[in-house]
């Protein structure tokens, strides 16, 4: 049996989706009061920068508003508008930059002659996913992934905070599946390197993030 708490969830989507239809002011009004707070910070984290974030979470509304007759409600109207507002801030992004793509090879780990890592790194488990979660490690691991390449950071971004799968952050970025999943793959292991080299000088004796 459906629990009475989806049915209702569903009720109130179908009845602000008839009203946004029906060009409702107070659809909007409550449309952008109950989604804006979340997107704001998906749009953030992708540009960086609180204006180009409300920039890019104001033309996404518009994009939303234009395209809503062709939305078949084949998911939630959430899902929806994360999706414009990943890609309305991916389309900012890439016009801002005017440079060739950034290298991540100084971020990434080191080897010695005899193939051994330059610098031995102590394990940690968890994904940022993970760590973002933790209230103490969050502004930690967030400022370090702001140091990452932009080409780098989106990706890591739409794949482990986002939660896109490879095919549509592949779609989302205009570049191939296998790009990706080198990009992530890359990223990840620089996210690591920025990780502990923050520890290491915080602490001579700091050799994982504080869980």
């Amino acid at each position: 049996m459906e629990p009475a708490l989806d049915r209702d969830a569903d009720a109130a989507e179908a009845a602000l989706l008839a009203g946004l239809r029906r060009g409702s002011d107070e659809a909007f009004e409550a449309l952008v009061r109950t989604t804006s707070p979340r997107l704001l910070a998906v749009a953030r984290r992708i540009l960086g920068t609180d204006e180009d974030a409300r920039d890019a979470l104001q033309d996404a509304y518009i994009s939303a508003f234009k395209a809503l007759p062709r939305f078949e409600g084949q998911s939630r109207l959430s899902t929806w508008l994360h999706r414009i507002v990943v890609n309305t801030a991916l389309m900012r992004l890439r016009s801002r930059k005017r440079h060739p793509e950034e290298p991540i090879d100084t971020l990434l780990p080191g080897y010695k002659d005899d193939g051994h890592h330059s610098h031995e790194a102590e394990e940690w488990a968890d994904g940022a996913d993970v760590l973002l979660e933790r209230a103490e490690t969050r502004a930690f691991v967030r400022a370090q992934i702001e140091r990452l390449p932009d080409n780098y950071r989106t990706v890591l971004l739409l794949r482990d905070i986002e939660e896109m799968s490879t095919p549509e952050a592949a779609a989302a970025l205009g570049i191939s599946e296998n790009a990706v999943k080198i990009r992530l793959h890359r990223a990840r292991q620089a996210l690591r390197a920025l990780i502990h080299e923050r520890l290491r000088a915080a602490s001579p004796d700091a050799g994982r993030v504080p869980s």
